[in-house]
């Protein structure tokens, strides 16, 4: 029997137009669809799917065994995420050895901290893969700011925020821009990397970009705790452009 082929598809940031007509036309066409979610949440990705999946598809839908009750820098961390990972593989290699197509879904863009990444990691080379690229979470965000980012030679950095206070205050220094991502808890912390930086002033918060529920506003006058979906931008190019 010939195997399934695998479709890794960027579903974009939340707006489902802002989906690429060819991970719509293969979200459509998917016998088994895959995607990733809370134990208690029904999934970002398959949220923008909405009724563009058929009916009739066999849905796989993969439970995080915990988001951010692990930190990182436990051991245990990588030892159980590893071992999702790997069962996460093999529900999906099962469909493909059957010859079915499987389409995995990821919010933004799968190969920018996306969860599918690590499928891929686990099954490209065993199985034939397409990798659709998805808008990314800060493209959505700096559009929905109309915060134009980089200018001519600016270098546009990319930071996490789970990144000790020290750290993250060096890499904003030194950033001609920057998106921070993964705020949550975070957000404190990047508060004070941002201020310690000189950066505070320019950063702009925005929460649930593309979303019905989006907001942006200065970082200054941003209240209360960050959501999962939320990023802070600083633009770069001071100068005058």
């Amino acid at each position: 029997m010939t195997p399934g082929h695998l479709s890794i598809l960027g579903m974009g940031p939340g707006d489902p137009e802002l989906m690429t007509v060819k991970a719509a036309r293969l979200l459509r066409e998917a016998t088994v669809a895959a995607w990733f979610c809370r134990h208690d949440r029904p999934g970002h990705a398959r949220q923008i799917a909405g009724d563009m999946l058929s009916p009739h598809a066999v849905g796989l839908r993969f439970a995080y065994p915990f988001t951010t009750e692990v930190p990182l820098c436990d051991p245990a961390y990588l030892v159980r995420m590893a071992a999702f990972y790997d069962e996460c593989a093999e529900h999906v290699a099962t469909h493909l050895l059957a010859g079915r197509d499987v389409a995995l879904l990821c919010e933004g863009d799968p190969f920018l901290f996306g969860s599918a990444m690590y499928v891929f990691d686990r099954l490209h080379p065993r199985f034939t893969c397409t990798v659709v690229p998805g808008i990314t979470a800060m493209a959505g965000c700096w559009s929905a700011a109309q915060r134009p980012m980089v200018h001519g030679d600016d270098v546009l950095s990319v930071i996490p925020g789970t990144l000790d206070e020290d750290t993250l205050t060096t890499r904003l220094e030194q950033a001609d821009a920057a998106v921070i991502m993964k705020l949550g808890r975070n957000l404190e912390k990047v508060r004070t990397a941002l201020r310690r930086a000189g950066r505070e002033e320019r950063a702009i918060y925005v929460e649930r970009a593309t979303q019905p529920q989006q907001r942006c506003m200065k970082l200054t006058d941003m209240k209360g705790p960050a959501p999962y979906f939320s990023i802070i931008l600083v633009p770069g190019r001071e100068a005058a452009r």
